[in-house]
């Protein structure tokens, strides 16, 4: 599928990835407790836009060169699999993640510009390294080595990346919008991370075990 292969992966790999605590699921659970749905979704919206930046920067920096170079295209697989094994040690020993404030859960919602709160999703993920490096660390194990177009590859994983993320982070926000007072709790948060280990884990001997065979 244009260059891509285990399509199934991807898509499992990044619904755990969605689901992960971390700075963008936080930004947008706050945002739709602070000030409802509208905010929520604009939130999820302007990170998704983010993605498309992370998208382009990964299609149009690297696929050039791992068109040209085989050898860089297995040195990119290597050090993706070395980062991707740091992310699975760090979700281990991480602490959860940060809970939402008294007053955010209590649920008053305040008038908000949702341009703005776009905005503020954008540069929270759109400035964010750690989503620049995992993208040239995660893309590249679901494209073909031998793809004729590694940069239409490129594109269309990352673009893939975004609309799951978009689609996962409404229906959270739908879901979490008439539980003001929710609170997620540390098992919850304790499981998603382990869960999200595991995974980045396996992946990363994938990556580095693959073509052995």
């Amino acid at each position: 599928m244009l260059g891509t292969h285990d399509p199934w992966l991807f898509a499992a790999s990044l619904l755990i990835f969605n689901l992960t605590p971390g700075p963008d699921l936080l930004f947008t659970l706050t945002r739709t407790l602070q000030h409802g749905v509208r905010a929520g979704v604009a939130a999820a919206f302007g990170i998704g836009a983010g993605c498309l930046v992370h998208t382009t920067a990964a299609a149009f920096g690297l696929a050039a060169l791992l068109a040209a170079s085989a050898e860089a295209f297995t040195l990119l697989r290597w050090v993706g699999a070395a980062y991707l094994l740091w992310l699975a040690i760090g979700l281990f020993r991480a602490p959860p993640a940060l809970q939402p404030t008294v007053a955010q859960r209590a649920g008053a919602v305040a008038a908000v510009d949702p341009w703005r709160v776009f905005r503020q999703g954008f540069l929270t993920n759109a400035l964010n390294p750690k989503v620049a490096i995992f993208f040239l660390a995660f893309l590249p194990q679901f494209i073909d080595a031998d793809a004729a177009h590694k940069t239409v590859a490129f594109l269309f994983l990352g673009g893939w990346f975004t609309l799951q993320g978009i689609v996962v982070l409404t229906v959270f926000v739908v879901a979490v919008a008439p539980l003001r007072r929710w609170q997620p709790s540390n098992v919850w948060r304790r499981s998603l991370q382990a869960s999200g280990a595991l995974l980045f884990a396996g992946l990363a001997a994938r990556l580095a075990f693959a073509g052995k065979n």
